[in-house]
């Protein structure tokens, strides 16, 4: 969950996640569609359709794996998960590189290389793995990440509290707040989207979102106003921003009484949407009206 996702953010999803889902035997016998639905609101959701594939992975092999290359092969487990999780368990000597990692490193070698392009990051992975305290790997490790998240901070490093700021060679040049470089940023795409939320007697008319569809496969939306006739009666009743990745969308909201459906929607009641994973745009849509 703490992928991509502020823990602050994170809190209240995973006590509720875990008390839903409280060992691996429940996630892995879960629908996919309870999962989602919990998940419902933090966004990246290949994580919960991959968590749940790994909870069944589990379950099938009867015991979580100890080694790196076989907690690797575990759905979404990329490196620095697998060496997060086996270095912290097991002490298994691996380095992780993360975002505050990638940071420490390129201050700590004063190197001004690109640290989102592949290759840099291959570089700074084999410089972290020499560092690698192999005796106290998980220590080290959950160092490093803590020293990149509190200390080595992105816009104000604070190099008089460094224990390490004697080796860094960017304080030595006086460079600390130039580094590290991330050159390649994708371009904004700004999309206007006009969704309508459809009631009749306190239900509201949903549609899944087919199974072949994109990340939000499984999820239920609002139909957009294109998806409606032209006879339905409905007002505006505000509009709010949201913003996937480098997709920002401005939404507009708009609201009626209809008994009719759309093709391939249908009505839901309101007391149950907790039930079923709604997008996030649908999910605001639906606030938005609650709060006029």
């Amino acid at each position: 969950m703490l992928q991509q996702t502020r823990a602050q953010t994170v809190i209240p999803y995973y006590e509720r996640f875990l008390e839903k889902f409280p060992d691996v035997q429940a996630l892995a016998a879960a629908r996919e569609g309870d999962v989602l639905a919990c998940w419902s609101g933090l966004g990246y959701y290949s994580r919960a359709r991959n968590l749940r594939r790994a909870a069944q992975a589990i379950v099938a092999s009867s015991n979580f794996p100890r080694d790196y290359e076989d907690v690797r092969q575990l759905p979404g487990v990329g490196p620095y998960t697998a060496a997060a999780v086996t270095s912290i368990a097991f002490d298994a000597a691996h380095a992780v590189v993360d975002g505050n990692v990638l940071r420490v490193i390129a201050r700590l070698k004063n190197d001004s290389a690109d640290v989102g392009a592949p290759r840099t990051r291959a570089r700074f992975q084999q410089i972290a793995d020499k560092l690698l305290d192999r005796r106290n790997a998980g220590r080290f490790n959950q160092a490093m990440m803590e020293l990149g998240a509190t200390v080595c901070l992105p816009g104000a490093p604070q190099c008089s509290l460094c224990p390490v700021s004697q080796f860094c060679e960017s304080r030595k040049a006086g460079r600390e707040n130039e580094l590290p470089v991330k050159l390649r940023k994708p371009a904004v795409l700004r999309i206007e989207l006009h969704v309508t939320i459809v009631e009749n007697n306190g239900r509201v008319l949903l549609r899944r979102r087919a199974d072949e569809e994109s990340l939000m496969a499984g999820f239920w939306e609002l139909p957009a106003r294109e998806d409606l006739g032209r006879a339905l009666d409905a007002r505006i009743v505000g509009s709010f921003r949201h913003t996937i990745t480098h997709h920002h969308y401005t939404v507009t909201v708009s609201h009626g009484l209809s008994s009719q459906r759309a093709n391939g929607f249908r009505f839901w009641h309101k007391k149950r949407l907790d039930e079923i994973p709604l997008t996030t745009i649908t999910r605001k849509a639906l606030e938005l009206l609650t709060s006029r």
